[in-house]
């Protein structure tokens, strides 16, 4: 619950504060409702007293999204490199999750703030202190995306389609539709239908619940762990 105006009048107005109430105030009611004017009157105070700790609405969400990833477990230096970055990747999804709205605004930034790269440079870091090359680094940076930051980009925001045991509860015409759809795309109908997903244990939109975003990190995971013990270099995978 985001605080009460008469108990916020009570505490010193600063910049944690401030981010804070934000964080708190979009967990409650979504990003939507974040504005400066919201923000001034959860706090108790005039708008222009924001000003002074968040020199804008861009300025506050860079804040906010800095203040997120402030949750994020550092990684364990008693573990191996690749189980070290697994855990602190988990670590990231489980905050995105309570922190939904936090993605939107991750991808809406045109630019890292220095806590961003503070976070991607310690998880380079645990992969570079477990013997991996810069090379190999690199492009597995750019293949995990998103995901070092426990989410992943889905290229449609539709919600997962229905099983079979769904159809049961749709309508006529939504099964005589669902059936068009499999005579004409039968392949794609199977297997978006071949498994229920997990709508609590997504982050955003989309399907892309637990079980799938532990499946695909750790077909990644493995993958470096392969090319790593084998001494991949770009420059001899092109001349392949």
């Amino acid at each position: 619950m985001v605080e009460g105006t008469e108990v916020a009048r009570r505490e010193r107005l600063d910049r944690d504060r401030v981010l804070r109430t934000a964080v708190a105030l979009a967990d409650e009611h979504g990003i939507d409702a974040v504005s400066m004017r919201r923000l001034a009157q959860v706090l108790g105070v005039v708008p222009m007293a924001l000003y002074k700790h968040v020199a804008h609405k861009d300025a506050l969400l860079d804040g906010m999204v800095d203040a997120v990833l402030a949750e994020i477990d550092p990684p364990d230096p008693g573990l191996r490199w690749a189980d070290a970055v697994r855990g602190r990747i988990l670590s990231a999804r489980e905050v995105m999750l309570r922190h939904p709205w936090a993605r939107r605004v991750m991808e809406s930034r045109a630019a890292p703030t220095p806590v961003v790269l503070a976070y991607m440079d310690s998880t380079i870091g645990t992969f570079l202190a477990g013997g991996l090359s810069v090379d190999l680094v690199h492009h597995v940076m750019h293949a995990l995306g998103s995901r070092i930051f426990g989410f992943t980009q889905e290229l449609y925001d539709d919600p997962p389609g229905p099983t079979p045991g769904d159809l049961a509860a749709l309508g006529p015409e939504a099964v005589a539709a669902m059936q068009q759809m499999a005579a004409m795309f039968p392949n794609v109908v199977a297997v978006a239908t071949s498994r229920p997903h997990d709508p609590g244990s997504v982050v955003g939109s989309g399907c892309d619940d637990r079980f799938e975003f532990e499946f695909g990190l750790d077909l990644l995971l493995g993958g470096v762990e392969r090319l790593h013990r084998r001494g991949w270099s770009s420059s001899g995978a092109a001349s392949v």
